[in-house]
């Protein structure tokens, strides 16, 4: 539609939607919908929001019309003999009822009113004209409609739900003759099912050419739209109630179908390489077709891979046959294409750290996703799990989850993804292996991004985790206390195998050890006495299992001596007096360096009410002040789905009540919940299966939360609270090491930071006597209705967010709807430069821009686009 006067019909017949009611369903009016329009920028400009809402609003039956006329004609032209034929079938029109659907669909999403009739037209059984008297109907011939034709017997038949159809045809679409693959040959199927790229389940690429990439991205985004049904479904809700698009996408039972879709999203995607851009300055590339076809193949395998089936009462919950297959991958070879795949885009930081030209390093594409996408695999693929591990790439990953937690944890707008990052860590330390193995040396530091670099490092890569665990918990200021039971879980996973612990990471263990100790951290709330048990079952898992490898390690014990036996004693009493005489001496120096003081996390003194009766318990907090440091705490699926699963159960939101607490929603703590340590042969007895990571939702549990799920309330400490936890602190072997080793290392030899040969050797020979080594017990964690919404918020966040980059020029799908899945805050315009030029300069700077290209004039800079609200998955809340 070339022409202005082309655009000004179109628009004339926008506003005829929505003026002139009831508009008969044979009216030739509806074909200028599939006629006119020749890009989707024409539809989504033309069609503007206000349009759409005023037909929805005004003219509801006539936007019913609208919907069935685009998808009957859809229909028709997929199973024209000639499609797509630019004279007979064109493949324009389709494209056009594609574009169409896309630009109407979120306005029906938003108005909750409208789920009744949305769910009539769109998921109901109907009653369809047969193809025969489609046919009959159309006028082939100039003059034909001069001969009436017969009527014929069977004019009407039943038919899928229109929504499902419309799925089904799309489908096909993505694997067309002459429109998304390459032409067939005369007389073979049209739909093909062919594989985009090779890699998993291929061993060669087809041939492709922009318009097929083109006619994919189309197709995708639709689809892409159909599922985006979610953003309007609060966090609560969506696993609950689930996406009917998204439910009948993933239940496809056609297993040829199934695994079509699902290779060549995943091999498309993963053979994007970022590093093809060789001019440096690649942070403005106006829309380059792979890139946004590797978005929207990217963004519908999280999709579908993410999704839970909801659960109905009586019926058993079909499979989601993406992840299902997914789980059944087996060959090494494709194994080691999807680790290639991802570390490709995961490494751009790395790659691009050394280079000296300004800008260069311009925003990880990708990045978040492909980090969801790896923790995707390792959850429900156990024998990926065993070759990342086995072959030692889990070093590689560790090192990259390690970067991007630290890189973003002071950004709020990626709190979501470095919560990913803890929990995939843990999802690895589950494997007994990946313990092991940390106790290679660890020679590439110095090579390393500035942000991830530790000055100074001599050690193993389980040192390095650990110092990296420190870093994240001592320097988030108390935005990640949701993921501090994650973090301390992946600890105490691979604490039973670590050797050579070197001396800093014995001082950091220590030192969280000191802080979470201290009666300030303590009596904040009514769960930080879960972390601090957690950490001491990692340092009794060294002591007990590693005892002669790490004498380093029982050296720092032995040098907080007097912490472990205060903790003993502890009593409400104490714990207040010391508090009180911290709050003395931070006064007198006039500035605490600690954390965990107030104002430094989540734990304050001034949220502890003095208690109604004085405690008769003696004080034997007051020789041990606590340190004015830097420092503070601010099995898998089998072969088949069918296995009985842990059930996760109802979650509260995780708070901790203080008058320094996270400025975040509540609800932004709906992490997957920490499940008691088993042990392995406790693990072997559970049913076939659990332990998986399940993703189903139900109301029931296997498994007792613990550590950081606090309930909502002010809370009070008292002394029947202590006593219900203190005396189940698992101190015992810390201080039996502590009554023997004592009276054989001299107390002078503690005094220095680093330890003599002497002294090291005095604890080597040691036979501690009354310390049998436990079972190892594996820290699991399982996904509860409220931390699936969270992370399904955060997917179609990386999704919203994206979206508004990927349609520079045109309005983006989602862009003004109502959504209620996170809170969108619209960020400031920016004022004109030279790559966004305003008013009279327009045509002048357009033109300079377009022959710039890819030259980035911003540096690392980005166009205005809505920001997600608090970072996170998006903040709860419309």
């Amino acid at each position: 539609m070339g022409a202005s006067d082309s655009k000004l019909v179109f628009k004339k017949g926008i506003f005829r939607l929505s003026e002139e009611r009831h508009i008969p369903a044979n009216d030739a009016y509806w074909a200028s919908f599939w006629e006119l329009p020749e890009s989707a920028e024409d539809i989504f400009s033309l069609f503007a929001p206000a349009d759409v809402r005023r037909t929805r609003d005004n003219a509801l039956e006539n936007l019913e019309s609208l919907l069935q006329a685009v998808t009957e004609r859809l229909f028709m032209l997929r199973h024209h003999p000639s499609f797509p034929d630019p004279e007979f079938a064109p493949d324009r029109e389709a494209l056009n009822c594609i574009r169409v659907l896309t630009r109407v669909l979120p306005f029906i999403y938003e108005k909750e009113s409208l789920q009744q009739w949305e769910d009539e037209l769109l998921w109901s059984p109907r009653r369809k004209r047969t193809r025969k008297s489609s046919i009959a109907a159309e006028v082939l011939f100039d003059g034909g409609q001069d001969v009436q034709p017969k009527t014929p017997v069977d004019e009407f038949e039943d038919a899928k739900p229109l929504a499902e159809e419309l799925i089904d045809t799309l489908l096909d679409l993505l694997f067309f003759s002459d429109l998304t693959v390459p032409k067939t040959l005369q007389g073979k199927p049209k739909v093909t099912h062919a594989i985009w790229q090779s890699g998993v389940g291929c061993n060669t690429s087809i041939p492709t050419t922009r318009e097929h990439e083109s006619n994919r991205c189309e197709i995708l985004r639709l689809l892409l739209t159909l599922a985006g049904h979610s953003l309007y479904l609060s966090p609560s809700a969506l696993p609950q109630q689930g996406t009917k698009a998204l439910t009948y996408l993933c239940t496809n039972s056609d297993k040829q179908v199934v695994l079509s879709v699902l290779c060549s999203l995943l091999n498309t995607t993963l053979k994007y390489n970022p590093a093809s851009w060789r001019v440096p300055y690649n942070a403005l590339v106006f829309k380059d077709p792979k890139e946004i076809l590797v978005t929207y193949t990217l963004q519908l395998l999280l999709a579908t891979l993410l999704y839970p089936i909801p659960e109905q009462n009586g019926i058993a919950t079909p499979k989601n046959f993406y992840r299902h297959f997914l789980g059944r991958l087996h060959r090494p070879q494709d194994f080691q294409f999807i680790v290639d795949g991802m570390t490709r885009v995961l490494n751009q930081p790395l790659l691009t750290n050394s280079s000296y030209i300004p800008g260069a390093q311009s925003s990880v594409k990708f990045a978040p996703e492909i980090i969801m996408l790896f923790w995707e695999v390792t959850q429900c693929n156990k024998r990926f799990r065993s070759f990342i591990i086995d072959t030692e790439r889990a070093y590689d990953f560790v090192i990259l989850i390690l970067f991007y937690a630290l890189e973003y944890k002071a950004d709020a707008s990626k709190q979501g993804v470095v919560r990913m990052c803890a929990f995939l860590l843990q999802t690895l330390s589950v494997e007994k292996n990946f313990g092991v193995n940390l106790n290679k040396s660890f020679e590439a530091q110095d090579t390393l991004p500035t942000a991830i670099r530790i000055a100074g490092f001599r050690g193993t890569y389980g040192d390095f985790l650990i110092q990296s665990i420190y870093v994240l918990i001592t320097t988030s200021q108390g935005k990640l206390t949701a993921i501090y039971p994650a973090l301390l879980a992946v600890i105490n996973n691979i604490a039973a195998y670590l050797e050579s612990v070197s001396a800093p990471t014995c001082s950091k263990i220590m030192q969280l050890f000191n802080s979470m100790s201290s009666p300030s951290f303590l009596l904040a709330n009514d769960t930080n006495h879960s972390l601090l048990r957690s950490l001491l079952e990692a340092i009794n898992a060294i002591v007990e299992h590693q005892y002669k490898r790490n004498p380093h390690f029982i050296f720092a014990i032995l040098r907080n001596r007097k912490r472990f036996e205060a903790l003993r004693s502890l009593t409400l009493e104490s714990g207040r007096e010391e508090i009180e005489r911290r709050n003395r001496r931070r006064k007198d120096s006039a500035a605490s360096h600690d954390p965990l003081e107030p104002n430094s996390t989540r734990s304050s003194v001034e949220s502890i009410r003095s208690p109604t009766a004085p405690l008769s318990r003696a004080p034997t907090l007051g020789d041990v002040p606590e340190e004015d440091s830097a420092f503070a705490i601010g099995d898998d699926e089998d072969d088949s789905d069918d296995e009985a699963r842990p059930t996760p159960a109802p979650s509260s939101p995780s708070e901790n009540w203080s008058a320094a607490s996270s400025v975040a929603s509540a609800a932004d703590d709906d992490v997957p919940r920490q499940l008691q340590g088993m042990s392995e042969k406790a693990r072997g007895k559970m049913p076939a299966g659990a332990g998986n990571f399940s993703r189903q939702n139900s109301t029931t549990s296997l498994g007792s939360p613990v550590a950081g799920q606090s309930q909502p309330g002010f809370f009070e400490p008292s002394a029947h609270w202590i006593d219900s936890w203190l005396p189940e602190l698992p101190l015992h072997t810390t201080l039996t090491v502590l009554q023997q080793l004592s009276v054989l290392v001299p107390r002078h030899a503690l005094s220095s930071d680093m330890p003599t040969s002497a002294t090291l050797g005095k604890i080597r020979e040691v036979q501690l006597v009354g310390v049998e080594p436990s079972p190892v017990r594996v820290h699991s964690f399982e996904w509860s209705p409220m931390a699936l919404g969270w992370y399904e918020s955060l997917l179609w966040g990386f999704i919203f967010a994206s979206e508004m980059h990927v349609s520079k020029g045109t309005v983006g799908v989602w862009n003004t709807t109502h959504i209620k899945l996170f809170r969108v805050q619209e960020t400031a315009a920016q004022g004109p430069t030279l790559t966004s030029p305003r008013g009279a300069v327009d045509a002048v700077g357009s033109n300079i821009v377009s022959r710039i290209g890819a030259i980035n004039l911003r540096g690392a800079g980005t166009p205005p686009t809505p920001a997600l609200g608090n970072g996170q998955p998006p903040a709860r809340g419309a």
